[in-house]
């Protein structure tokens, strides 16, 4: 048997934000890489020990910024899918769901490398009911579709 699928044609709303999430990533890598440098931790170190971070304020920012971009890497691969596949059937508020998401995160990132741990909840509340809203309307989408198909 076989499957077509046809892409709305708001489809490009939702391949946009998807792109512009890409940028996300750079965002902590830049971040990332300057906190490496004031620092001075070298590779391969992923964080810097406890004790360090507690006596040096550039090494506990720098774990801030890596743990940041860490949150990010796990939640990044989820918010995907559920973009694209909700993007399926409801593109347009797909597309906003995931530029509220995209921008959450880059709050998220930038008050983590400011504040510390406390500085990521508002980014954190910005971008988790996007992506919760995200994650029903893919398994809506999938759920649809595979009842159209039986």
């Amino acid at each position: 048997m076989t499957f077509a699928l046809q892409l709305p044609s708001e489809y490009g709303y939702v391949l946009t934000v998807a792109s512009a999430s890409l940028f996300v990533n750079t965002y902590h890598f830049v971040l990332s890489g300057k906190a490496r440098t004031a620092s001075g931790l070298r590779y391969p170190i992923p964080y810097a020990a406890a004790e360090h971070a507690a006596k040096d304020p550039a090494a506990y920012k720098f774990n801030c910024v890596q743990r940041a971009h860490g949150n990010f890497v796990e939640n990044y691969t989820p918010f995907l899918g559920a973009l694209l596949i909700s993007g399926l059937r409801f593109p347009v508020a797909s597309a906003a769901c995931g530029a509220a998401w995209v921008l959450g995160r880059v709050w998220y990132a930038a008050g983590y490398m400011r504040r510390g741990p406390e500085g990521r909840v508002n980014g954190f509340r910005l971008s988790f009911y996007p992506d919760l809203v995200l994650k029903f309307l893919a398994t809506w989408t999938s759920v649809q579709m595979a009842m159209e198909a039986a």
